[in-house]
């Protein structure tokens, strides 16, 4: 009201008030881009429930927007690969053999392959799987991947 009443001093001093707030509006904004940006890669890397480490520093929009996400990318997966799907999230990297050599990391249980094979993933047991079957267990530190 002083400034329009005619106090020209204080117009300036608006102004950079004003260019204050716009900037750290447009530094808020970027960082929460960048938070959904990483949230968004956690679900390529650690599949579609994300550990409760990682979920614990999530706010609840965070968690929301996460889970909007993960529906959206798997109607879309589900649309593109005919009856049963396409899962991109596979092979994120392109492999050198189709099967790996893999030490089980703690105790999984039975893990069932394409062909019917039922296997028994114990802690410290070794196996020869198809990659695409296990990429996702190594990812969730299940499977460890031994490199010859």
């Amino acid at each position: 009201s002083d400034a329009k009443s005619g106090r020209t001093d204080l117009i300036f001093l608006i102004r950079f008030r004003h260019c204050c707030l716009l900037r750290n509006q447009r530094c808020v904004l970027a960082y929460l881009y960048d938070r959904l940006l990483r949230i968004r890669a956690l679900r390529w890397e650690c599949g579609s429930v994300l550990p409760n480490t990682v979920q614990f520093h999530m706010s609840a929009e965070e968690v929301e927007w996460f889970n909007r996400y993960k529906k959206s990318l798997a109607t879309y997966m589900r649309s593109v690969g005919g009856e049963e799907g396409l899962d991109l999230t596979q092979d994120i990297k392109p492999p050198k053999s189709l099967y790996i050599e893999v030490r089980c990391l703690r105790d999984y249980g039975e893990f069932e392959i394409d062909d019917g094979t039922t296997i028994l993933l114990k802690k410290n047991s070794q196996h020869f799987l198809p990659r695409w079957k296990c990429e996702q267990l190594i990812r969730q530190g299940v499977l460890e991947h031994i490199l010859s």
